[in-house]
């Protein structure tokens, strides 16, 4: 467990870098830059995250690309990863098609349907899909799973990625107007990131759907002892989401609307249902793709 507390010790290190030092780097930036508040403080602590992150994998031996999840050819990771990405973004169509079909989301009223605006979109959610993916497969299903699984085995390591992960996606975006920044403005960035949690009901049901996401993936890691298929698989759901928050909205009225998370209109129990579904036979498709590709080997 000891690196699984070692992680959670970067995330609150983090938030303590923001709430210390968002306010001194916003005297020094923002004579300078029109950068708002909230920028310089999430800067701040993705800074200390960063830092910290190269620290400790060196520290507990989690710094070699093995340990990171990429300790396979260069061309067989491409080749995962296109293959776990076709997947992900056709399962997750497959999802949004019965949200759409039941009604629970409509279209953005006045959306503009030109081709070069929804391709210009496509490609702006697809850059973000591939950031968010990287960055987390490589902190949590890379070094963070690595880690646990050393010390207290697989299963451990599936469950604990899986619970931080499911976590960070309620650090929420948090504004505080320039006219408004005062010293204690770090440490109000941080409670406001952190409200959702203070009502954990209200969250349940997307928590629920993300832990199970997260449940899923590390199960994939497990499999195929890497994370190119974890990268395809988070990039190809993410950049679905993504493109369909932006161009549609869920719609309160409906019967089964409740299938939606009101924490995003989209996260909760009908993409739950949806994980469990596909889960397992996912799951056995890596196990017998990384089986035949090492027997090809």
């Amino acid at each position: 467990m000891r690196t699984f507390f070692w992680f959670l010790g970067l995330l609150a290190a983090a938030f303590a870098a923001m709430a210390l030092c968002a306010y001194p780097a916003w005297l020094l930036l923002h004579p300078h830059f029109d950068f708002p508040f909230h920028r310089i403080a999430s800067r701040v602590g993705m800074l200390a995250l960063l830092i910290g992150f190269v620290s400790v994998a060196r520290r507990l031996g989690l710094a070699d690309r093995v340990s990171l999840g990429y300790g396979i050819a260069r061309r067989v990771f491409l080749r995962e990863f296109l293959l776990a990405f076709a997947l992900g973004v056709g399962l997750m169509l497959a999802v949004v098609a019965v949200m759409l079909g039941m009604g629970l989301r409509t279209w953005q009223p006045g959306l503009d349907l030109h081709a070069p605006h929804l391709a210009l979109l496509a490609l702006k959610m697809l850059s973000s899909a591939l950031a968010v993916a990287f960055i987390e497969e490589t902190f949590l299903r890379g070094a963070m799973f690595s880690g646990i699984a050393r010390e207290s085995g697989t299963r451990a390591a599936i469950l604990l990625t899986a619970l931080i992960y499911a976590a960070t996606h309620f650090i929420a975006r948090y504004h505080i107007p320039a006219e408004l920044v005062v010293p204690s403005s770090g440490l109000a960035m941080v409670e406001g990131s952190l409200q959702a949690f203070a009502d954990p009901l209200g969250i349940g049901d997307a928590y629920l759907a993300l832990f199970a996401v997260g449940v899923l993936l590390a199960a994939v890691r497990a499999a195929t002892g890497h994370i190119a298929a974890c990268i395809g698989l988070h990039a190809g759901w993410v950049w679905i989401m993504l493109f369909v928050r932006e161009t549609s909205i869920p719609d309160t009225t409906r019967r089964l609307s409740f299938l939606l998370s009101g924490f995003d209109g989209f996260v909760g129990w009908l993409v739950l249902a949806w994980t469990l579904v596909i889960g397992w036979p996912l799951y056995r498709f890596y196990v017998r793709r990384t089986a035949a590709i090492r027997y090809a080997g």
